[in-house]
């Protein structure tokens, strides 16, 4: 399964595309939104793992766009953000992301939830 992180923390990008490369992921990286809207159509990911708050389009943009076209509506996205809220949940859960995980959070956790994502889109 190919992934897709897209986050503006170096840091913390890293530390995530090393916990999925770990467990057998095929993971790309990026900081920028408008780079992951090329990468979503040349390298066709299975997931997206996306920062709310990026350079160029933020993560609500970068969904919009995806959702918008026929050839990536399906990718499903969990959305990395700061804002912990249940507004900020709601607004992401319309923008239609599988799922919504509050900064910081547990590598573990993360893990589990992509795994439980892509167990749903195989079924």
């Amino acid at each position: 399964m190919r992934i897709l992180v897209a986050e503006s923390s170096a840091s913390l990008r890293q530390l995530v595309v090393d916990r999925l490369a770990s467990e057998g992921y095929d993971v790309i990286e990026t900081e920028d939104g408008e780079r992951v809207l090329e990468l979503v159509r040349s390298e066709r990911p299975d997931l997206l793992v996306l920062d709310a708050v990026m350079a160029k389009l933020d993560g609500p943009g970068v969904i919009r766009a995806v959702r918008d076209d026929p050839r990536t509506r399906a990718v499903p996205v969990v959305l990395l953000t700061d804002r912990a809220g249940e507004e900020e949940a709601l607004g992401g859960l319309h923008l239609g992301v599988e799922e919504y995980m509050p900064k910081p959070f547990s590598p573990h956790e993360l893990s589990a939830r992509i795994c439980r994502v892509l167990g749903r889109i195989m079924a």
